[in-house]
């Protein structure tokens, strides 16, 4: 959990705000690739996908950081395409909003839901390892 402190009228008085994401796995999808492709090929198809993912989300993150609105928008939906095909909801559904605001060129909204997408990015590509439940 990520722990936010702001200043509060004086600086005597600190708020703090604990920022921790709710995200969305779909098993079922990476189920579905296992049953479709056995264990060891799924593995070996979910891993590479999951690199090209990493990339995508670098890419992105990269080109809102240089200001690149049209590489941003590009990069976000290809990052949105591949999270959702791995069945990370969540993931895919920050990179949609990453690329609605560089299209509409909110900067304070994209940089925002850049720092989300960062956040939950990195959730996601560890979470996909856990456990259900």
């Amino acid at each position: 959990m990520q722990v936010v402190l702001l200043r509060v009228r004086h600086m005597a008085e600190i708020a703090r705000l604990a920022l921790e994401e709710q995200m969305t796995i779909d098993r079922q999808r990476l189920d579905a690739i296992v049953a479709e492709l056995g264990n060891v090929a799924a593995m070996q198809i979910i891993s590479a996908a999951l690199e090209q993912l990493a990339l995508a989300m670098t890419r992105t993150v990269e080109a809102v950081d240089k200001g690149d609105l049209a590489s941003v928008t590009r990069d976000a939906d290809r990052l949105a395409r591949l999270a959702w095909q791995l069945g990370l909801v969540t993931m895919a559904g920050v990179a949609v909003d990453v690329g609605r605001c560089a299209e509409g060129r909110d900067q304070a909204a994209l940089l925002a839901t850049a720092a989300r997408l960062r956040r939950i990015g990195g959730l996601s590509l560890t979470r996909i390892w856990d456990p259900p439940g």
